[in-house]
Formats: C-alpha cells, sequence, structure tokens
C-alpha cells in the first residue's frame, strides 16, 4: 500500500537548485547546451535528490521542480491553448520583484498529453516500498487568476472566452484531463498549489478586487468553483490536496492576513483531502479559522519557514500544534515547513545544508508528538 499525503511529516515539494542544476538550465537557455544535454542533467539531479528525501524519512517524494523555472507557470505552459511570454515587469512582492514570465491564451484550454505526466513517472520508477511518489501542480483558481494579471492579459482572455463560465468550464475540463492522464500512470499523491486564497486574504488585493467592480466574496465562490469543477469524478483512491500560499521567491513574501474571509469557502467547501497551510509567523493570523475544516479533513500545518535558515524552537512549535489542536483533532493534524524551498528557480535564502536541517526538525517534532 503507497503512501498516501498527507503524512505526519511532509514537505511541500519544492527544493534549492544544486549548483549544476543552475549551471545547466543557465547553458540551455544561452544556446550553449541542447534538450537532451539539459534533461540528463536533470534527471541526474532529481535521482539524487530522491535519495536525499529518503535517507530524510520522507514517505512521500517529489522532483523537487527541478524541471521548473516557476511553480506554477511551466505547467500552464503545458496546458493546450497557453503559450510563454514574458512581461516588461514580473509579480511585485514585497521588496522585491519577480522575474517577468507568464502565461496568456491563444486558443480554448485543453489538457492532453500533459508533460507532467513524463516527470511524474520519472519519479514514480524511484519510488521503493515506504516511499511514494507526490505530484504538485498549481491549483486551476491560479491558472485563472494569471489569465486576468493584468488588463492586456484580461483583453486576450475576454478575446477567446467572452462568456467566463465557458472559460471555467474549460479550466475544469483541462485539468480532469491531466488528472486522469497523471492516475493512469499510476499517481496517486496530487497536490494543487494555491496562491489565490493567500492573495485574496489581503487587504491591498481585496481593495484591488472592488476597484475591479466584484467583491472578495464573489472571487472566493470563482476560485472555489474552479477548482471543484477540476475535481469532479476524481478518483477514490487518488488523495488530492491543496497548499495554501502568500507568495514564496526569494524568501520574500507577496500577500499577508489571516484566514477568516477565505477559511468558510475553502475550508468547508473545497473537495480536497488535507490543506497545506502556513503558520510561521504573524502575517498568517490564529488558529481559530480552522474551526471551519470539514469533518475529517486534514490540515498539514506549515509552522516550520523555509524563508530564513535559523531553525524553530522546537518546544514553541509542539506548543502551536497543540493549539491547532483545540479546533482540529490532534489525530487530523501533520506538520511541514510552510511552503516550498525554492518555488521559483532563484530559491530562498538558506544553503541545502540548512534546509535539510529544517527538514531533520520537522521530522523529529513529528515523532514526539505522534509517533510518527
Amino acid at each position: 500500500m503507497p503512501a498516501l499525503a498527507p503524512t505526519r511529516f511532509d514537505v511541500v515539494g519544492s527544493f534549492l537548485r544544486p549548483a549544476a542544476l543552475k549551471e545547466a538550465r543557465a547553458a540551455h537557455a544561452a544556446g550553449t547546451l541542447d534538450d537532451a544535454g539539459l534533461a540528463r542533467v536533470e534527471d541526474a539531479c532529481i535521482t539524487e535528490l530522491v535519495a536525499k528525501q529518503k535517507e530524510a524519512g520522507l514517505p512521500l517524494l517529489t522532483d523537487g521542480e527541478f524541471r521548473r523555472s516557476y511553480w506554477h507557470l511551466d505547467f500552464m505552459w503545458g496546458l493546450g491553448g497557453i503559450e510563454h511570454v514574458e512581461l516588461d515587469h514580473g509579480y511585485f512582492f514585497v521588496g522585491e520583484e519577480t522575474t517577468h514570465g507568464s502565461a496568456v491564451l491563444t486558443g480554448k484550454i485543453t489538457g492532453e498529453h500533459h508533460p507532467f505526466v513524463e516527470h511524474f513517472t520519472f519519479v514514480q520508477a524511484l519510488e521503493e516500498p515506504g516511499h511514494a511518489a507526490k505530484q504538485t501542480i498549481p491549483a486551476p483558481a491560479q491558472l485563472l487568476l494569471e489569465l486576468y494579471r493584468d488588463e492586456a492579459a484580461a483583453e486576450r482572455t475576454r478575446s477567446f472566452y467572452p462568456n467566463e463560465d465557458e472559460l471555467l468550464e474549460d479550466i475544469g475540463a483541462a485539468y480532469r484531463t491531466v488528472i486522469a492522464e497523471l492516475y493512469a500512470a499510476g499517481c496517486r499523491n496530487l497536490q494543487l498549489d494555491d496562491c489565490t486564497w493567500g492573495a485574496l486574504v489581503d487587504e491591498g488585493f481585496q481593495a484591488g478586487v472592488r476597484a475591479a467592480g466584484s467583491t472578495p466574496e464573489a472571487e472566493a465562490e470563482k476560485y472555489l468553483r474552479v477548482n471543484n469543477l477540476a475535481l469532479e469524478g476524481r478518483p477514490a483512491d487518488m488523495a488530492v490536496t491543496t497548499h495554501v500560499c502568500r507568495g514564496n521567491y526569494h524568501s520574500a513574501y507577496a500577500s499577508s492576513g489571516p484566514y477568516d474571509l477565505v477559511a468558510p469557502v475553502l475550508f468547508a467547501r473545497e473537495n480536497v483531502d488535507a490543506f497545506y497551510l502556513e503558520f510561521d509567523d504573524e502575517r498568517s493570523g490564529g488558529f481559530e479559522p480552522l474551526a471551519h475544516v470539514a469533518p475529517g479533513k486534514k490540515v498539514v500545518l506549515g509552522l516550520v519557514t523555509t524563508k530564513r535558515p535559523e531553525l524553530e524552537d522546537r518546544d514553541a512549535v509542539i506548543a502551536r500544534i497543540h493549539e491547532a489542536a483545540r479546533y482540529v483533532p490532534l489525530e487530523d493534524l501533520c506538520l511541514s515547513p510552510q511552503c516550498g524551498f525554492a518555488s521559483c528557480e532563484i530559491g530562498n535564502k538558506l544553503t541545502e545544508d540548512e534546509q535539510w536541517a529544517k527538514i531533520a526538525l520537522v521530522r523529529s517534532i513529528a515523532e514526539e508528538v505522534w509517533g510518527a
């Protein structure tokens, strides 16, 4: 029986890129390394990473997102009807601007033959007893948000989809195709990474939503709808989880705010099995919104930050786990870092040794709290 997400001791999925991989990707971008040469380096680096994950005791294995530039855009570029563009600006995080990639429509959205299926099977081939592959992809709502990223993107999107209901339906259908192909390839652990909810809790984002003629509540219902459309008819033996993020780029963040606004929608009504949630600093608010988590669903507490190298105080983390257990039963809680270590190629501001020390801390705390 393969491990199913979430496990008591878990990670969100991305890891710091090793120097060999960064060099290979730079050479590929410069035209001095061909596709096959880059793939060989990626394969070698991922194989080494998977071995390190096994050594660290992680039941669920990922490719570290080593074949991607971004946690989300590379997946979007693999869908039919979408192309890679470079804008004259990036995303604007607090204190830092990201690189400039984006995704725009070229036609109707489809999901056949997505390259991530092959990425999954590479990791799957490295499974062994006690370890199972997990595939991470951006949530459907994240694609929806990208297609309305600025007015030019929104106009382009409306030119293909003047009826937004059709857009939501096509996004849902494309994702169902990808999910079906992943399942047929053997995937039983799928994680939907989603910054839309993390944006929606931010007062500045809410002001922008209202200025555009909508309301945060209406947007929340739209995000819920498109995510649940993608999960219609999902296989019963596939664990589907979601990670909610407030932005993670070079240790910078994009938004702030507690889960209060989105909790009655996201925690109570999204058709996933578990929620990976950021709780690593004051930007995340308290645990009270967890009272909205539907019975039987699990919560993975992101209490150990990937944004700073310093190790957390283990007693303080354990105390916070028990505080969260006032709202979700302890047996339905798990522990992980709050986000990935490298949501984009640039990675966060810590070393690989510090990354693995964070993971070891999560494991030791989980073993103490749950005997896991």
